[in-house]
């Protein structure tokens, strides 16, 4: 099933890293994901729904790349426990 949020996804094994190309045009890395997760992530019948518990906030990150209807700035985030107030992405 397309998920409403994730574009599409690739793994790099060697270096455990998850980039993650969202429906806004967004890209993030996401580092030391280890290849039990990104097999789940593969998986789930809802990437959106996978990506909220068990990526998002659980890896340090960074976008690589916006989408081209936002305005330019740069960005790197740190691995921290979740806060429904204060999402990323």
């Amino acid at each position: 099933m397309p998920s409403s949020v994730i574009r599409r996804f690739s793994y790099d094994p060697a270096a455990h890293r998850l980039r993650i190309v969202f429906v806004s045009g967004d890209v993030y890395d996401y580092e030391a994901v280890p290849p039990q997760v990104v097999e789940a992530f593969r998986a789930a019948g809802s990437k959106g729904r996978f990506f909220g518990p068990n990526i998002r906030d659980r890896y340090r990150h960074r976008r690589v790349a916006r989408g081209a209807d936002q305005p330019a700035s740069g960005s790197a985030h740190t691995a921290r426990k979740p806060a429904a107030a204060n999402r990323t992405i």
